[in-house]
């Protein structure tokens, strides 16, 4: 295996946004590249072994075992991170049964939980708050508020309740009457009605009502509550039968709001904002006005209203006219939730996140406003990742996300931002191509997003289901600049796997290997030796390193005969290694499997041609030290085996002579070389060290070793003690027929080993 050094690369430290121009960004870098709190990785670490630390009882739950015991805050803490990890259902919901836990705030956000089940795990609690937001439906809004008014309890002290797009058996009454002590409820995208609206709204401690997205007629009950309801949300209000006087009139009386929320989609062209604006008695205490989506909106009608109001600290203009004028940046301690600058997309991106039709309009904005990016933005980043996790189906917001995401990491950008938060980006571009397989924008983007190195080399992320989608795409025949991004992606992931790993890519291998020999044969006949080219030979390269299945599929698309037509048509030494390279020796497994075409046993006897052993001899000879270390690589695995060469025994003698000469003339073993050399193991050396009567052989092996040893002593000093390849160093040392060069440098080996791992425990060394 090769890495090959690109030394103009930049730094991988970190460099935090400037605290004073963009202080969230500082936040978020700061944030997302710390440690994990002790807490949370606890957490984890239970929730991951929960069913071997839990008994069974006889209906098939869990319980925790007797002597556990929750503190409140931590409870709380455990049951959100079960519910965010999608691991509460009805078998692990009853941990929360008895004593053991104390819960306040209880999330089960898109929990799939029974009915009989939340009211054991939850209902005897002393429950302040509750977000049950889009859970399954087998827990319907008529069972939740059954179950929380068993308890006398959490009647009188339930203070949020949090009900969006959860569902409703047909003709069931919703009975909130007896939550006395509600203070918050929101009831967003449910199936409710006016006669429940008029219900709620004598609710005694009533402050804060989401009835958005309902099939409320009319909000005259609302008047019951008007001098107590301080937050109103009516976004998407679609089924509402009064006419505007008749609505305003009702906003009118509700002199206690401090925010109110009539929003619309635009493609409804409701102009019910606009008419508001031109009141002047109305809203007298408003603080947050957001009317995002109105038709008619304009930044003179704006301004007047909030000059009019000098306590307003938030308006959401995002898909209107207004927004753009100089006032709405001049204005202290007012947020704009709009489109016309970053600031103001930014607050849109936080407000709507649960808001597809919005999401879409600010990522668009976004889009636009980034295209030419030249800072670091990682606080807009997350709000992005945010809007693709609660968007998952959504194709046009997973669309514009990914695209706002690549202008976010393009180039340099993304050396700015954490890699945790990367992952997490990248992670949901993947989700995304499983939700929308079909569509080819989208896996450009995911593609091109692949080809920024930050991302390729530095951020966790499933390679394996990467390898599988970048193999497919690399078969579709897409234009040049594109199939030469998938053919880089392409080499580099294939170093990224575990050689179990490509061979369970099975058919995605064959149809790489396969298309990859087909670029090369076309590169060759055309005789365009471009970055494509390269890029092609060191994906096969690495694609068929440990890997017997990629080496046949080499062999039966006619490789060997590719590959020898590449030599004969350019000299181009970095053609010229990728070739060798690919031919090349690296690991031979103790059960005999090998890897690369040399290493595949039953393949050898295929390279031992005069066309192979022509071009191999030459190139041992050439001037670049890489190409001729390749080539005398492959010549000493080739002669190793003598049964290949029954009939060429005097060939095989010629090419040792000329390989110990060869290898008498290299520089130090400590010499550099465009390519750095790489192994995962010295096994594939321990034959060749053990052949005496080959000094050549023996020889390469040695000065190989030697030459990663000094590169990089740390990993491979330890890999000798870990592999139990001392003793044959030490055996070269005291052998009394061994080669004086070949003890020289074993010595040498053994030097480097005592100077960089006295601190480890090891054999006794000669």
């Amino acid at each position: 295996m090769v890495h090959f050094l690109h030394p103009g690369l930049s730094p991988r430290n970190i460099v935090p946004p400037d605290a004073q121009k963009d202080a969230l960004g500082w936040c978020v870098v700061q944030e997302e590249a710390s440690p994990y709190s002790l807490v949370n990785i606890c957490l984890n670490v239970l929730i991951a072994n929960l069913e071997k630390l839990c008994s069974e009882r006889s209906d098939g739950t869990l319980c925790l075992p007797e002597h556990w015991s929750f503190p409140q805050e931590v409870a709380d803490r455990f049951l959100g991170v079960m519910t965010w990890q999608g691991k509460l259902t009805d078998r692990t919901a009853s941990i929360f049964q008895g004593n053991q836990m104390k819960l306040k705030l209880v999330n089960i956000q898109k929990a799939k939980i029974s009915t009989a089940a939340f009211t054991k795990a939850f209902c005897h609690h002393k429950v302040i708050e509750l977000d049950a937001t889009a859970v399954h439906t087998d827990l319907p809004i008529s069972d939740i508020l059954s179950g929380l008014c068993s308890n006398s309890w959490i009647q009188q002290n339930l203070r949020c309740l949090l009900l969006d797009s959860t569902s409703i058996p047909q003709d069931s009454r919703l009975l909130f009457g007896q939550l006395t002590g509600l203070r918050v409820l929101s009831v967003f995208n449910v199936c409710f009605h006016s006669e429940d609206l008029a219900n709620v709204s004598q609710l005694p401690k009533l402050e804060s009502l989401d009835i958005s997205n309902t099939l409320v007629t009319n909000i005259s009950a609302l008047l019951t509550c008007k001098d107590r309801l301080k937050s109103l949300t009516m976004h998407y209000l679609k089924c509402l039968t009064m006419t505007k006087p008749q609505i305003l009139a009702v906003i009118r009386e509700l002199k206690c709001l401090l925010h109110l929320d009539i929003s619309d989609h635009r493609q409804l062209k409701s102009d019910l904002a606009f008419h508001l604006l031109q009141q002047k008695d109305i809203l007298p205490n408003i603080v947050s006005l957001d009317i995002s989506g109105g038709n008619y909106i304009t930044d003179g009608a704006v301004e007047l209203f909030i000059q009019q109001r000098p306590a307003m600290q938030f308006v959401g203009l995002l898909a209107t006219d207004a927004g753009y004028s100089d006032f709405f940046t001049a204005k202290q301690g007012l947020r704009v939730a709009g489109g016309a600058n970053v600031t103001q997309i930014s607050e849109a991106l936080s407000r709507y996140r649960n808001r597809s039709c919005f999401m879409k309009e600010a990522l668009y904005r976004l889009f636009t406003e980034t295209f030419s990016m030249q800072v670091t933005m990682p606080a807009i980043l997350k709000l992005v990742a945010v809007g693709m996790r609660n968007h998952p189906l959504d194709l046009p917001v997973q669309f514009t996300a990914s695209a706002c995401a690549l202008n976010l990491t393009r180039q340099g950008l993304a050396r700015g931002m954490p890699v945790r938060l990367l992952s997490e980006v990248t992670c949901l571009l993947f989700k995304a191509l499983k939700n929308f397989p079909h569509y080819q924008q989208l896996q450009k983007n995911c593609l091109l997003s692949l080809t920024n190195s930050r991302i390729l080399v530095d951020v966790p992320f499933d390679r394996f289901d990467a390898a599988k989608f970048v193999m497919r795409w690399l078969c579709k025949h897409e234009n040049p600049k594109m199939q030469t991004m998938a053919v880089s992606i392409t080499s580099i992931l294939a170093l990224q796997l575990s050689p179990e790993q490509t061979a369970q890519l099975k058919e995605e291998l064959f149809m790489a290997v396969k298309e990859l020999l087909a670029i090369v044969k076309q590169k060759t006949t055309e005789n365009l030796d471009d970055v494509t080219l390269l890029f092609t030979l060191k994906a096969l390269w690495n694609l068929t390193d440990e890997s017997p299945a990629a080496c046949n599929h080499f062999m039966e698309n006619q490789g060997l005969a590719i590959f020898i037509q590449v030599l004969e048509t350019f000299s181009e030494s970095a053609i010229q290694s990728k070739v060798l390279g690919l031919w090349a020796f690296y690991h031979l497994i103790t059960s005999r499997r090998r890897n690369n075409i040399a290493e595949v046993r039953e393949l050898s006897s295929k390279l031992v041609t005069e066309d192979v052993v022509k071009h191999i001899s030459n190139l041992l000879h050439s001037k670049e030290m890489e190409v001729s270390y390749f080539a005398a690589g492959i010549i000493a695995h080739l002669t190793s085996d003598k049964q290949p060469w029954m009939s060429h025994d005097l060939q095989r003698s010629a090419l040792l002579q000329d390989l110990y000469a060869t290898i008498q003339n290299w520089p130090s073993s400590s010499c550099k070389m465009t390519a750095l050399v790489t192994y995962r193991s010295f096994k594939a050396f321990f034959p060749l060290l053990s052949n005496f009567s080959q000094p050549a052989v023996q020889l390469w092996a040695l000065w190989a070793m030697y030459h990663v040893c000094s590169k990089n002593p740390s990993k491979y000093c330890k890999m000798l003690v870990e592999e139990e390849g001392l003793q044959l160093l030490c055996d070269i040392q005291e052998h009394s027929e061994a080669d004086p060069h070949a003890q020289q440098i074993a010595a040498s080996i053994l030097e480097d080993f005592r100077m960089h791992f006295m601190n480890y425990q090891r054999p006794h060394l000669c």
